[in-house]
C-alpha cells in the first residue's frame, strides 16, 4: 500500500529478473477455467454472421480484431471462422442472378470470392491502454479500415476509425436472477431500475417481463446508448414520454446484473437511492476482481476526497495521458493545462501507456497526477503508487480554494463535461504584451513589494505544515539582470523586455527563470537531483586547457584521406 512506502520504489531490475517479471500489477485479474464450447456455441457467442454482414456493408478490406486478455484463447478460432465466412461469395439480388447467364454468373461469383479473400484480419493482442477502449493506435499500425471490439466496452466515442462492438452473447439463468431480485426487493411496488453489463444487456427486457409476471409494477428496464455522459452512463431508460417529466432518479434503486466497474459504482452512488449487484457465474470472457460491496462506496469516495486534499498543495502536476483514442482528448489536455496554469501551478504532460508504480516513480519531482482517459480508466487504484492520481473532476476540486471547495458526493472519472473555465478562485495567466510587461515592471519598482509577500500563507491540511511553493507560477521572479535604467525605476526598452522571457542563468550556472517565472523543475534539478550529468565530477580548477582541434579522416571506406593528404589526388 502507498501508506507503507517511505521512498519511491526502486526502478532498476536485477539482471537475473530481466524479462521474467511484469511490473504491472495483476491482482485485479481473475482467470477462470475455460469451459469447453462447441463451434456452434462459439459461432453464436462471437456473432460471426453479424460481424461478416457489417464488414461487407462497410466495405472494409483490412480489419483489426481487438480482444481482451480473457478472450485471446479464442482469437485464432474467431479469425478462422471469419475468414471462412468472408471467403464465401457475397449475397447478390435475385433478379440480377436471373438475368445473367449461367457461365457469366459463375465467373462473377468466382471474382467476388477472390475479392473477399483479399480481406485481411489482424489480432490486436496487447492493448496500449485499457481493454475497454478501442485501440485505434494499434489498428492504424495495421492500416485497418475498421475495428471489431470484443467483450465489455466503455463505449467512449472514437476519433479516427469506425468501430463494431461485439459484446459477445452470454447465457444467464433467469430463474436465479428473479429469485435474487425478490430477495432484495420483497415489496412489489418498489421503484427499481434494471441494468446489466453490456455483455448481458440482451437479457434485461426478458427479465423485466418475467418480474412483471411476478407482480412487480415499478421495474424500469434500460437499453444501451453510446452516451457516457448520461445520467446513467451509456444507458437509456425505457419509459414513456409522459413519465419522463415526473421522473426523479434519486427515488429509484438500481439492480445491476454482473459485476460493474468501480467507476460506475462511484458515479451512481449520488444519483440513485441504492445499488444492488447480482454477480454472474465466473466466465472466461471477463476479467473481474472480487465483486465490490455497494455499501463500501461511501468509504471509497472519502478516500478519493483525501487524494483531492493531498493534491491541493501540489506545485507540479503531471497530466497523465491514458488514452489516444477517446474523442476530444487533445482539447481536454489543453483545458487542463489552462486550469493548472490559472491556479499558479506547473504542469507536465506524460504518456506512458499502461500504468504501474515504477513508471510514475521516474518523475519524482511531480507532486500528483491527473488522468486523461475514458470514464472507466480514469479511475486509477492507488495500490503501490507513490503520488496521488486523480480524475479531471477531482482536479477541479483540488484547484479550488478552501473556502469554495465543497464535497457533495458527486463523482466522475472521465474527460467528459470538463469545463473550459478555470478554477473559480484562480487568476488567468497569459503571456503579457510588451506594454503590459513594461507597466508591470514600473509598478513593481514603485511599490517595492513583491506579490509573493502579499500572498496569504498556505498550510497543508493533513500535516499542518506551511507550504511556500504550492503556486510557483503565480509569482514572477525579478532577480533577472537589470540595467541601470531599471534600477533607477525607468521602463526597460523593448529588447530588455524581450530578454526577460528567455532562460536566465545565475552566476553559478543554475537555471533561475523560464519565461520570466520560477521553474519548479529547474529548482528540483538544482537542489534535489544528486546526479548532475556526465562530466560534473570535475571541478573548474581541474579543467584542462582544450586541445587543438585537428582534422581527422574523411572520405569513403575504400580510400580515406588523412590530414594534409586530403587535397591530393
Amino acid at each position: 500500500m502507498a501508506s507503507d512506502l517511505s521512498a519511491p520504489p526502486v526502478l532498476s531490475t536485477p539482471a537475473e529478473h530481466t524479462f521474467l517479471e511484469d511490473p504491472t500489477s495483476s491482482s485485479t485479474i481473475v482467470r477462470a477455467k475455460r469451459p469447453h464450447r462447441t463451434d456452434d456455441e462459439l459461432y453464436e457467442v462471437y456473432e460471426i454472421a453479424r460481424t461478416v454482414d457489417e464488414i461487407h456493408r462497410n466495405g472494409w478490406k483490412r480489419i483489426a480484431l481487438q480482444f481482451p486478455d480473457a478472450m485471446l484463447a479464442d482469437a485464432p478460432w474467431v479469425v478462422g471462422a471469419l475468414s471462412s465466412e468472408l471467403a464465401k461469395p457475397a449475397a447478390r439480388p435475385t433478379e440480377k442472378i436471373e438475368k445473367s447467364e449461367a457461365g457469366e454468373g459463375s465467373t462473377n461469383q468466382k471474382q467476388e470470392g477472390e475479392q473477399e479473400q483479399r480481406k485481411r484480419l489482424y489480432i490486436l493482442a496487447d492493448t496500449s491502454y485499457s481493454a475497454c477502449c478501442v485501440d485505434e493506435i494499434a489498428a492504424e499500425h495495421a492500416d485497418a479500415d475498421g475495428v471489431v471490439h470484443y467483450g465489455r466496452a466503455c463505449l467512449s466515442p472514437t476519433s479516427r476509425l469506425p468501430v463494431l462492438h461485439i459484446f459477445t452473447r452470454q447465457k444467464l439463468d433467469y430463474d436465479a436472477v428473479a429469485a435474487t431480485f425478490e430477495k432484495e426487493f420483497p415489496e412489489k411496488t418498489e421503484n427499481v431500475i434494471l441494468m446489466a453489463d453490456v455483455m448481458f444487456q440482451e437479457h434485461v427486457v426478458p427479465i423485466r417481463k418475467r418480474l412483471g409476471e411476478k407482480g412487480y409494477t415499478n421495474v424500469t428496464a434500460t437499453e444501451v446508448v453510446r452516451d457516457p455522459t448520461g445520467t446513467i452512463p451509456n444507458r437509456k431508460l425505457i419509459i414513456s414520454a409522459e413519465s419522463q417529466a415526473d421522473y426523479n432518479l434519486n427515488e429509484y434503486h438500481l439492480f445491476h446484473i454482473s459485476t460493474p466497474p468501480t467507476s460506475l459504482l462511484l458515479t451512481l452512488s449520488s444519483r440513485l437511492a441504492s445499488l444492488r449487484i447480482y454477480s454472474t457465474p465466473s466466465s472466461p470472457y471477463m476479467t473481474t476482481s472480487e465483486a465490490p460491496d455497494p455499501s463500501a462506496t461511501s468509504g471509497m469516495l472519502r478516500r478519493r476526497y483525501a487524494l483531492v486534499i493531498r493534491l491541493a498543495t501540489a506545485s507540479i502536476i503531471g497530466i497523465l495521458v491514458n488514452t489516444l483514442s477517446v474523442k476530444n482528448y487533445m482539447s481536454t489536455i489543453s483545458t487542463l493545462k489552462s486550469q493548472i496554469a490559472a491556479a499558479g501551478k506547473k504542469s507536465y504532460t506524460i504518456v506512458v501507456g499502461k500504468l504501474n508504480a515504477a513508471k510514475l516513480a521516474n518523475f519524482a519531482e511531480i507532486d500528483g497526477w491527473v488522468v486523461v482517459g475514458c470514464w472507466e480508466s480514469g479511475l486509477v487504484e492507488q495500490e503501490g503508487l507513490w503520488k496521488p492520481v486523480v480524475t479531471p473532476f477531482e482536479l477541479g476540486l483540488a484547484l479550488q480554494g478552501e473556502e469554495s471547495r465543497v464535497w457533495t458526493g458527486e463523482w466522475w472519472g472521465g474527460i467528459e463535461n470538463i469545463k473550459d473555465t478555470p478554477a473559480a478562485d484562480a487568476e488567468a495567466i497569459s503571456d503579457p504584451t510588451e506594454d503590459e510587461a513594461t507597466e508591470q515592471v514600473i509598478e513593481d519598482v514603485e511599490e517595492g513589494v513583491d506579490d509573493e509577500e502579499s500572498e496569504p500563507p498556505e498550510f497543508d491540511i493533513r500535516t499542518g505544515k506551511l507550504i511556500s511553493h504550492s503556486r510557483p507560477m503565480r509569482v514572477a521572479i525579478r532577480s533577472a539582470p537589470r540595467n541601470g535604467g531599471e534600477a533607477n525605476g525607468t521602463a526597460p526598452t523593448s529588447n530588455q523586455t524581450a530578454a526577460s522571457s528567455a532562460i536566465v542563468k545565475r552566476a553559478a550556472g543554475d537555471v533561475a527563470l523560464v519565461n520570466g517565472v520560477a521553474s519548479p523543475g529547474a529548482e528540483f534539478l538544482r537542489s534535489q537531483r544528486t546526479w548532475q550529468g556526465l562530466g560534473t565530477d570535475h571541478g573548474a580548477e581541474d579543467d584542462e586547457e582544450s586541445a587543438v582541434v585537428e582534422e581527422g579522416r574523411s572520405g569513403i571506406a575504400r580510400g580515406y584521406a588523412v590530414g594534409e593528404d586530403q587535397g591530393r589526388t
